[in-house]
């Protein structure tokens, strides 16, 4: 049998090939390939499937997040608070724009634990970033009513988190700004670079529709100094595609996730939990050991293939140097760094490779 990858995105193409490839055609005959029909629909598209008035399309998720944050004014002098154990791309929206981020520790479902904010808020503080990690939602009440308490902005990182709820409420509806990225090992994944910002707030979806089209409002009359970031046509096309089918496909992951937490048993592992009144989508199923290396070994030598999400903490990156955050900064943040693993888990994963990982889990 073939190597189990962590994740195979030829599986999920294979699923709905007819319609990708005709799709690809559509637009390729139709000669109109950025800022089109497409993406105009998308836009709307994926806004209704949110529940939220407005989505702009971009060109990556990194673009979304440092958009989101430049759109609200935040800038030097600024702090954003921002979970540590995030990807380092939730931290470069922040400082992109020249804010600071400040970090908070991760709860034990892998996101910004809610109650350890407010102690973070200074004068400075002008938003809080919250990232939707892995797929589960985040516990947003506490985040919202502080964000309220304080008049701070809330920006929501859902660049793995698209369709997971938070009592009922889709991720990325909550805050003034929901980022995502729909890279192509996310659930609602295009065929290359895509992003778009979701608001319910008229001016900044106008506002975000000139910044990526280099400000300007109509051609060659630029209103502000802006960027080139848009969601091409035959990403958008493909996205439409794959957007009618997002529930199925996370039904089939879910299936997957539980079939693993109910059949995996190893007390030198502990399985991700889900915290009440959230959902998860499972971006990836992250488990967690002190005998990583170990346990990366013997999977490699089953022929099954693991990821760490992620090695290195953004504080601790060479990146962040300039923050001066030594390690033991943030303590529960460099021990999930430490002893994360992301086991497989794609659309079109069969039985027998679900069953594999599971019997080789069971026998560490």
């Amino acid at each position: 049998m073939d190597k189990i990858m962590p994740n195979r995105l030829d599986r999920g193409f294979f699923q709905h090939q007819q319609e990708f490839e005709e799709k690809a055609l559509e637009v390729l005959r139709s000669g109109w390939y950025v800022l089109g029909k497409e993406v105009e629909n998308f836009e709307k598209e994926f806004a209704a499937y949110l529940g939220a008035k407005h989505c702009v399309g971009v060109a990556s998720g990194l673009d979304a997040l440092w958009i989101a944050f430049r759109i609200l004014g935040i800038g030097s002098g600024d702090e954003v608070i921002v979970q540590g154990n995030t990807y380092i791309a939730s931290v470069m929206g922040i400082t992109i724009n020249g804010a600071t981020p400040v970090f908070v520790e991760p709860d034990e479902y892998f996101n910004i634990d809610a109650e350890k904010i407010e102690e973070k808020i200074t004068g400075r503080t002008k938003a809080v970033l919250v990232v939707h990690l892995y797929g589960q939602a985040s516990n947003m009440k506490p985040i919202v009513d502080v964000c309220r308490k304080y008049n701070l902005r809330l920006v929501e990182d859902c660049a793995q988190s698209h369709g997971a709820k938070f009592d009922g409420q889709m991720t990325g509806t909550f805050g003034d700004i929901g980022c995502f990225s729909f890279y192509p090992s996310k659930n609602l994944g295009a065929f290359g670079d895509a992003g778009a910002i979701v608001t319910k707030d008229d001016r900044i979806a106008e506002d975000v529709r000139v910044f990526r089209n280099y400000g300007s409002e109509k051609r060659y009359y630029n209103k502000v100094v802006g960027t080139n970031s848009r969601l091409d046509e035959m990403q958008a096309g493909f996205l439409r595609v794959r957007l009618q089918y997002l529930d199925e496909l996370a039904r089939e992951k879910r299936a997957t996730c539980e079939k693993y937490l109910d059949r995996m048993h190893n007390e030198k592992i502990m399985l991700p939990k889900i915290r009440e009144g959230a959902t998860h989508i499972w971006h990836q199923f992250v488990v967690r050991t002190e005998k990583r290396d170990e346990l990366i070994r013997y999977l490699d030598e089953k022929g099954i293939g693991t990821i760490i999400h992620y090695p290195i903490p953004p504080h601790l990156s060479e990146a962040y140097q300039y923050l001066n955050l030594q390690e033991g900064s943030l303590p529960i943040t460099e021990k999930y760094a430490k002893t994360v693993l992301s086991l497989p888990l794609y659309n079109g994963m069969t039985e027998e490779e679900q069953d594999i990982v599971i019997n080789a889990i069971n026998d560490f």
